[in-house]
């Protein structure tokens, strides 16, 4: 149950709680204003300049993804691969985050260290990863559910989608169906793990259901910021896909290191759990 102290908004804004049997401090939300989001792009984009070479090669493994998933699936599999491997970008970018925490802390990042930054709080980082497995897996039904509806003879490739776009009038009506259902199921993920990942790679004592709690908080409390701060994150995937993956190699990182300042600013903690 959500404790009465998450509820208030303001300088300070979610008193000193304990998240039960677990010895957490509830965080206080900080009131944001709306140049928030690129502030945390700047401080972001500092951080890849600080670590070119570890960030890029998250960058590079996603944007690799990507291209595997393109040219070994085809047809409405492959298509729902592609459009939804990114709902479990947050797992990914855990490295970029620690990254960005051990420069904060002024150290010189260990790249070693972030491919295993999960361990430090394995449960509860583990658990969430299963969630955004599950949102995969149901991204993937009701994509190949659409496709079959819409398209009953099926897409081959995105190449074969944008012919059908440029020659059936039909194929508009399944892209903005697509999108709607997809940009809901995304709008859930987003809420869920706006904060949630950099809160668990951050406090070992934190667990899952509590750190979804508190980001869907942030963005209960905090729209208008938080929508601006999507709006930057889809451009910046969209810009990715449109560049055929390679652009994914910079805004990955940018967007993962933005993250953790995003989390950094608005949240406050009494003290590190």
């Amino acid at each position: 149950m959500v404790p009465e102290q998450l509820e208030p908004l303001g300088e300070a804004a979610l008193g000193d709680g304990h998240a039960q049997g677990t010895g957490f401090d509830w965080p206080r939300l900080r009131a944001l204003d709306e140049t928030a989001p690129l502030r945390w792009v700047n401080r972001g984009f500092h951080d890849m300049l600080a670590a070119p070479g570890p960030s890029l090669f998250y960058g590079v493994v996603l944007a690799l993804m990507g291209w595997l998933l393109t040219t070994f699936y085809g047809g409405a599999t492959g298509l729902a691969l592609t459009t939804g491997f990114l709902l479990i970008g947050p797992f990914l970018a855990v490295g970029l985050y620690d990254i960005s925490r051990q420069l904060e802390a002024g150290r010189r990042p260990d790249f070693t260290a972030t491919l295993s930054a999960w361990r430090d709080n394995l449960p509860a980082i583990g658990f969430y990863a299963l969630i955004l497995m599950l949102s995969l897996a149901v991204w993937m039904r009701v994509s190949v559910v659409l496709i079959a509806l819409f398209i009953p003879e099926g897409v081959e490739s995105f190449g074969d989608l944008l012919g059908r776009l440029l020659h059936t009038p039909d194929a508009w009506v399944f892209v903005c169906v697509y999108l709607a259902v997809g940009a809901l199921l995304a709008a859930f993920s987003f809420a869920a793990s706006a904060v949630a990942l950099p809160l668990l790679r951050d406090h070992a004592r934190a667990d899952a259901i509590t750190a979804m709690i508190v980001s869907f908080q942030l963005m209960r409390r905090q729209p208008r910021v938080m929508a601006l701060w999507a709006a930057i994150i889809v451009l910046a995937i969209a810009a990715g896909f449109i560049t055929w993956f390679a652009g994914l190699v910079v805004t990955v990182p940018l967007i993962g290191h933005a993250t953790w300042h995003a989390y950094r600013d608005a949240l406050e903690f009494d003290a590190r759990t």
